[in-house]
């Protein structure tokens, strides 16, 4: 409702009846050893007492709010609201707020209702300021111009866009003046705290507008920056963090020691334990701790936790880094839940796309090997492997893996953002027209091969990598299941809805992209690039409800897409209720097969006895239960 009224005004509006200082008020001031520069320029609310100001220097316009409250500064101990050994000079003060033991001075700020500020040295608004907004950044090539401006309504989808499209200049300009139109009429004329901000032992917070409900302990300096804390997704800023022209989103944690510039910090993140980032994105659950990123453009679910993990130059999402060029996570399959290793594409500034274990999406993994052919990445959830000069590729592998098992049920679990603050939008499917598009032309690969080379052969050549012929047969099978699954699951769901006509728009038919959580047909990432072009969308607002929609119709253009794909799989003309049936009982084999492998699996990991036995048989009973989802 009031995404364009710049926050500051709103305060004021809020709190806009002051009345001058009685000569009684200000003797009691004086009394408690305050000195105001000018007293007729002190305003403050009809209900205000002065007699919780002690030692208190007041500079230029100042506005205060009634102090009647008690504030609790730790559990169980509260003060008296009130300002006791401070310096503001054009400062607005809410009501009940406990402000003491500053430092320096108080700046060119407006600070909310209920808010604690205690020991600190500068709060400040100095001229020109940007508040983190407006940066444009380079990730993906560090040493590039600029493709990313970041701004507090970036979101993943639009960032992967800039990123993508970011050679063309036509809509990269466009892009950009969208975002510096929004930005014109919503940047604060001065730094901003909302209600109930906490903030203690900081040292220098300069530039900086902090929404309500933050709490920031300890910080050693936040200069340029915008903090989108709100009451359902609070933001915590820990002991020694330095971030300067950066933005931090909804319900993320900053703290012990990290180090950010030109950096954007999407909802419900956790950054922590020295972690060092310049010039890099983080979105929606991502984790990162101990490591570095630079130019780094991390989607949704994206985490690193060891120190010799450096993500730069490219674009991930759904991704464990796990340490340093090991991937060590990816072993841990039946233990406790973990940072896993479900990505969905691993992108490097020069378009290759690195390959990791356990891969939700339509690129194959390995470990740490980067593929420079394009064809890998039809041959999807594939294992590569090293064995002297050999590389091994073993393609649908991690289809029937208990480490995708466990990622596919874990990641909406582990979405922790408030349903006010999803900004980033996220398509959990581990089949789609996305994935499954890659499938269908791993399985031509594949075939391509047998056909090319025979039945009676011991392995197969795809460009230096050697696939054995068991591997090859058995890659086949898996993408079959998963085929058999994705078909008839859609099958299942426009069932319940009713809708198993053919499609009568086109829209879905064709290639699918995901736009780093966002699936969606590649005609409707176009239409939306010729619509910007064109003037149809000339707000970045727009841009962003685009997303959205697309978001929305998501199921419609999937069936478009599928329905086409069943029909040219089972060779029929339309669906009747005897080819719905057919493929019930495929959808349902195909399931218990898939079961049956992850299974044998997890057989294979106990009998390693690296897993307790308790683990192992409540991992089997949960599979039992998978018949449970069959109709």
């Amino acid at each position: 409702m009031y995404r364009n009224i710049p926050i500051t005004i709103f305060y004021i509006k809020i709190m806009s009846n002051y009345r001058q200082l009685t000569q009684t008020e200000i003797e009691v001031l004086e009394n408690n050893v305050c000195w105001a520069e000018d007293w007729q320029r002190v305003m403050v609310a009809e209900g205000f007492k002065p007699y919780n100001f002690h030692r208190v220097i007041f500079y230029g316009d100042i506005r205060l709010g009634e102090f009647h409250k008690q504030v609790e500064v730790s559990k169980g101990f509260f003060k008296h609201s009130g300002i006791n050994d401070a310096t503001l000079r054009n400062v607005t003060v809410g009501n009940d707020c406990l402000i003491e033991k500053v430092g320096n001075y108080i700046n060119n700020y407006t600070i909310g209702n209920d808010c604690y500020i205690s020991n600190i040295c500068t709060l400040e608004t100095t001229d020109d300021a940007t508040y983190g907004e407006g940066s444009v950044i380079s990730v993906l090539n560090e040493m590039g111009d600029g493709n990313v401006t970041i701004f507090r309504e970036l979101n993943s989808q639009l960032a992967s866009f800039m990123v993508k499209h970011e050679n063309d200049k036509v809509l990269k300009k466009t892009l950009q003046q969208m975002i510096e139109d929004e930005l014109r009429v919503s940047r604060p004329e001065r730094g901003y705290i909302g209600n109930n901000v906490k903030i203690i032992n900081a040292k220098d917070i300069t530039n900086t507008v902090i929404k309500g409900d933050c709490e920031i302990s300890g910080a050693a300096r936040l200069s340029e920056c915008t903090v989108m804390s709100s009451m359902d997704a609070p933001v915590f800023i820990g002991t020694g963090v330095i971030c300067e022209n950066s933005i931090i989103c909804d319900g993320c944690s900053i703290n012990n020691s990290v180090k950010m510039q030109d950096c954007f910090v999407g909802e419900a993140c956790q950054i922590t334990n020295g972690f060092t980032a310049e010039a890099s994105l983080f979105f929606a659950n991502s984790f990162m701790a101990n490591g570095e990123a630079c130019a780094a453009l991390c989607g949704p679910f994206s985490a690193s936790h060891h120190k010799s993990s450096l993500l730069i130059g490219g674009e991930f999402s759904f991704y464990n880094a796990g340490s340093n060029t090991n991937f060590s996570n990816h072993a841990y399959k039946m233990g406790p839940l973990h940072w896993g290793t479900l990505e969905r594409g691993t992108k490097t500034a020069s378009g290759s796309y690195i390959l990791m274990p356990a891969t939700i999406g339509a690129f194959s993994v390995c470990f740490g090997k980067l593929m420079h052919h394009p064809d890998t990445r039809n041959l999807p959830f594939s294992y590569l492997m090293a064995y002297g000069d050999d590389c091994y590729l073993v393609p649908g592998r991690n289809i029937t893996t208990v480490g995708l098992y466990r990622d596919i049920k874990k990641w909406p679990k582990r979405d922790k953002r408030s349903k006010q603050s999803k900004k980033s939008i996220i398509n959990f499917d581990w089949l789609s027209p996305f994935t499954v598009g890659e499938i269908r032309q791993g399985i031509k690969i594949l075939e391509s091969l047998r056909q090319a080379s025979g039945d009676n052969v011991s392995t197969y050549n795809f460009h230096e990598y050697v696939i054995n012929a068991s591997s090859l047969r058995k890659g086949i099978k898996y993408y079959d299941i998963a085929l058999r699954i994705y078909m008839g699951a859609v099958l299942k769901r426009a069932q319940k809805t009713g809708s198993l006509e053919k499609p009568e728009q086109t829209t879905g038919v064709g290639p699918w992209v995901d736009l780093s959580g966002l699936l969606l047909p590649e005609s409707e990432e176009n239409r939306l690039i010729d619509d910007i072009k064109s003037g149809n969308i000339d707000n970045i607002q727009q841009v962003l409800d685009r997303f959205t929609d697309i978001n929305n119709h998501y199921s419609d253009y999937r069936w478009a897409w599928s329905y086409q794909m069943i029909l040219d799989y089972y060779h029929l003309e339309e669906l009747d209720a005897a080819a719905c049936e057919r493929i019930r009982e495929d959808y349902v084999k195909a399931r218990r097969a898939w079961i049956a492998e992850i299974r044998k699996d997890a057989e294979k990991e106990y009998q390693m006895g690296d897993v307790d036995k308790e683990v192992y048989e409540d991992f089997l009973e949960k599979l039992d239960h998978e018949i449970d989802y069959e109709n």
